[in-house]
């Protein structure tokens, strides 16, 4: 019976005798006979453990069947993406370990996760199951090796150094990198999906959690592998990659954090271990039929991932970013969803006593063509927009949820109207609803429009145009002052007068700014165009 543990489902039961090399567990069950080391650590005397087989969790786990040169280092590495580590047992002889996680529940985690995904370490599957025990008392000396490594990584979790290489030797310890990536996608020029970020990662490794969110007026996730490796591999095989041609460039590193707490299943962060999560509210999941036509139509994009990791070929087919921009016109249907589907956006806490159709309108249309919009008669502080395409309404979603737009941050969602509904004839709604169908300021309406390379985040910094010869800096400052802000900085551009970059000193103003002079008549017949920039002065 010795050293031989029936070969189980992972997680169901476990072999009744656990063999441990010179140290102790303790265990909650009286009938564990306590176990006696020699000096050399050598005489193993095994528990007359309890034969129950029940499977019961545990925050200790026990792993077997693993490879003969596995270090230390890569079996923490498992347990890590799920939680602290405590502490660790290697039973080299017996290519059998103990692990030892903070809380029983992050082990019921792992278990779980490892129930659906084979673990392999080295190209090997191998078995977790929880231990009997409890707890892990080792014998420090006996064990110092590993102590070490666990310091170490213990150490790093909570420095947060960079760290980096998967091996450890004797003089050196160095503990795993990062299971999490911190991803940064630069030129967004195209709505990004969280579903689009599982479909290039998954290749490299199994993703257990995705968090995404508008950082410094950039789009970020934290994504985390299984497995420290795979991490390793996604970045260097992605990182400076595009996702299509010519724009939504990843920019990635390895993330501080270790773990991701996700609470919420829906379309800003997912759990993939943990598929009984919430929505959230405020927050609705994206509609099971438009995240399918999405899926299908990024496939349809082309989103092939280099084969080889580090091999430079780009992400997407050649003539994808003008696929995305024609998509996003309106002029390719996303499959399976009809063109009024998903247009229409609910917008929420806005400052009742200033907004209008108009500053919406203006606002909104910077990431689409706005149709029509509706201030919702009894309750004021919402409002409805019907944008020209899903694909406008995600974009504006994206970049403008939780922005301040009158002193007041803004929700921004998906509404359940396929329309927005104009007033019967000669009802008066108070110039509450506005049809701007016909308006003569949709930047997106010519296919192949410039304004398609031209669409970023909110930013304190405006790029104006259309500015004729005889304006000068100085009524431009004045102007823009007048809204309310501080012009910070402002640069005509060197070959072209007609443009400038002009700086206000937080967002929200340079928000205020382009509601209120984005077709501002600066007279000669030329009206002023105002949008965000990507740059800074």
């Amino acid at each position: 019976m010795d050293g031989i543990v029936t070969d189980v489902a992972v997680g169901v039961k476990r072999g009744s005798d656990e063999l441990l090399s010179g140290s102790v567990l303790s265990s909650p069950n009286s009938n564990m006979s306590s176990m006696v080391v020699t000096a050399n650590g050598n005489d193993n005397k095994k528990f007359k453990g309890d034969d129950k087989m029940d499977g019961a969790p545990s925050r200790v786990l026990h792993i077997r069947k693993l490879p003969g040169e596995v270090t230390e280092t890569e079996v923490i590495a498992l347990g890590l993406p799920f939680g602290k580590v405590t502490n660790i047992l290697m039973l080299k002889g017996k290519n059998q370990a103990f692990l030892e996680l903070a809380t029983e529940e992050a082990a019921i985690t792992m278990v779980n996760y490892y129930s659906a995904v084979t673990p392999h370490l080295r190209n090997q599957p191998i078995y977790i199951q929880y231990s009997n025990h409890k707890e892990l008392k080792t014998d420090n000396t006996l064990n110092q090796r590993a102590q070490a490594v666990l310091q170490a990584v213990t150490a790093v979790q909570a420095s947060n150094a960079p760290i980096s290489g998967t091996t450890v030797s004797e003089s050196a310890v160095t503990p795993a990198q990062s299971p999490v990536l911190r991803i940064i996608i630069d030129n967004m020029y195209y709505p990004v999906t969280l579903d689009v970020l599982h479909q290039i990662f998954s290749k490299f490794g199994a993703v257990l959690k995705i968090i995404t969110f508008t950082k410094n007026n950039q789009f970020q996730a934290l994504l985390q592998f299984g497995d420290p490796v795979n991490a390793q591999q996604a970045k260097q095989a992605l990182d400076g990659q595009n996702i299509y041609n010519a724009c939504c460039t990843l920019r990635i590193d390895f993330s501080k954090l270790v773990n991701l707490n996700v609470k919420y299943n829906n379309d800003k962060s997912r759990d993939y271990t943990r598929p009984d999560l919430p929505s959230g509210d405020g927050q609705p999941t994206l509609d099971p039929a438009i995240a399918a036509a999405f899926a299908k139509e990024t496939s349809l994009l082309g989103l092939p991932v280099a084969a080889v990791p580090g091999a430079l070929s780009p992400l997407a087919i050649p003539n994808a970013a003008a696929a995305a921009a024609a998509a996003a016109a309106g002029r390719v249907g996303m499959p399976g969803v009809s063109a009024g589907n998903n247009t229409v956006l609910l917008v929420s806490n806005l400052n009742e006593e200033m907004v209008t159709p108009q500053s919406l309108f203006t606002l909104f249309g910077v990431y689409g063509d706005v149709q029509r919009v509706k201030i919702l008669y009894n309750k004021k502080d919402s409002a409805l927009i019907q944008m020209a395409d899903g694909n406008q309404s995600q974009l504006a979603m994206s970049h403008l949820n939780g922005q301040k737009m009158y002193g007041k941050i803004i929700r921004v969602t998906l509404s359940k109207h396929q329309t927005v509904q104009l007033p019967r004839e000669g009802l008066d709604d108070q110039g509450l609803t506005k049809d701007f169908g016909n308006s003569p300021l949709h930047r997106f309406k010519k296919p192949g429009s410039k304004n398609f390379q031209n669409i970023f985040p909110p930013s304190a910094t405006l790029h104006l145009s259309n500015i004729p010869p005889s304006v000068a800096e100085e009524d431009l400052r004045t102007l823009f002052a007048n809204t309310g802000g501080t012009v910070k900085a402002f640069k005509f551009f060197q070959r072209d007068h007609k443009m400038a970059l002009l700086q206000m000193s937080t967002v929200e103003e340079a928000i205020q700014a382009l509601i209120d002079l984005h077709n501002y008549n600066l007279g000669e017949s030329h009206h002023l165009r105002v949008s965000f920039s990507k740059s800074t002065i």
